[in-house]
């Protein structure tokens, strides 16, 4: 029996309205909530993760803004969405944009026929897991829900969209 994967990408409180939020990202939450209810097939999450030496990181050179620090309010998956996990979804902590270990986890699934992703942010982590995903799967249909998915700008959530089209993810 084939088995469908949803990933839900970073849905945490900093992404949201927290230090990195957007209305954008405001916006999609009742969408995301609706398609993890009505997902058949496993639900899988990952979560931002940076410790207190953030701004000492490559990332937070580049990114100057402290965000998604393990145990912080703002690193938690939004209430909404949580109170849905089950004891059973996974949860991938990742400490950058793509996670190999969830992509590891998958690979491991000899009966997986498509992965789903969903979230926050379009432009970094959803696209960064998609192409993970991809290069571990190639033969697995790999699909970007636009509407379940914010960018950090409007602009720069189309041109990930447009990016993975060509890498052969479809956009639904």
């Amino acid at each position: 029996m084939e088995k469908n994967v949803l990933v839900v990408v970073d849905m945490q409180k900093d992404f949201i309205d927290g230090a990195l939020g957007t209305k954008e990202a405001v916006e999609i939450v009742s969408k995301v909530e609706e398609k993890i209810k009505n997902f058949q097939g496993e639900v899988i999450f990952t979560r931002d993760t940076h410790f207190e030496n953030y701004s000492t990181t490559q990332e937070g050179q580049k990114l100057p803004v402290s965000h998604c620090i393990k145990g912080t309010e703002g690193w938690q998956i939004e209430e909404t969405l949580e109170v849905l996990r089950t004891p059973v979804m996974k949860v991938f902590d990742k400490p950058t944009f793509g996670s190999v270990e969830l992509a590891e986890y998958l690979k491991e699934n000899k009966e997986l026929a498509s992965v789903t992703l969903i979230g926050l942010c379009t432009d970094i982590c959803v696209i960064s897991n998609a192409m993970v995903i991809k290069a571990f799967l190639p033969e697995v249909k790999v699909m970007v829900e636009e509407k379940c998915c914010a960018g950090v700008t409007p602009k720069s959530h189309n041109n990930a969209l447009e990016a993975m089209k060509m890498c052969q993810i479809e956009i639904i």
